[in-house]
C-alpha cells in the first residue's frame, strides 16, 4: 500500500468512530500535536498534544461530538505526499453546540509508519477559530 492510501486510510478510520479501526491506523506511541491553545481545545478544556492511541481515539470518540455535536463536514482540498509524509490540505465546517457556525482551514501533516501514522501535526487558521467560536465572548471551555 502506498503513503497517500495509507493516510486516507486514517481519514477513514477517523470517520468511522470505531475505536478498534481508529487504534488499528495509529502507531502505539503516536502524536497528535495542535497549535497551543486553539480555540477547539481551550473550548473542550482538553490538552494540544496527545500521545497514544487511547488519547487520541477517546479525543476523537468522546471530546469532539461534546463541541460538533453534529458531526463535522471535511472537503480535502489537496493532498500531497512525499516519502513518508502525507499533506491534506481541508475545510471544515460544522454547527458548534453553542449554536454558532463553523468553518476554518486547515492543514495535517501525516508522518507514516508503514500503514500507519506515528505522528499528526495539526495546523489551522487559529484567530479565525476563536472568532467562529467565541465571538466576542471569553474564551473559555463551552461545554459540560
Amino acid at each position: 500500500m502506498d503513503t497517500k492510501t495509507a493516510a486516507a486510510n486514517v481519514w477513514a478510520a477517523f470517520k468511522s468512530r470505531d475505536r478498534d479501526q481508529i487504534r488499528q491506523v495509529l502507531t502505539e506511541d503516536v502524536e497528535w500535536i495542535a497549535p497551543p491553545d486553539n480555540a477547539t481545545a481551550v473550548a473542550l478544556g482538553v490538552t494540544d498534544h496527545m500521545i497514544g492511541q487511547d488519547a487520541i481515539a477517546d479525543f476523537l470518540l468522546n471530546d469532539l461530538p461534546k463541541l460538533f455535536n453534529n458531526g463535522i463536514a471535511i472537503e480535502h482540498i489537496t493532498v500531497t505526499a512525499e516519502g513518508e509524509r502525507v499533506i491534506f490540505e481541508q475545510m471544515q465546517t460544522a454547527i458548534l453546540v453553542n449554536g454558532r457556525h463553523y468553518k476554518n482551514a486547515y492543514m495535517f501533516v501525516f508522518e507514516m509508519k508503514g500503514d500507519r501514522v506515528r505522528r499528526i501535526r495539526e495546523y489551522m487558521d487559529t484567530w479565525n477559530g476563536y472568532r467562529m467560536m467565541f465571538g466576542d465572548d471569553q474564551p473559555g471551555c463551552i461545554v459540560a
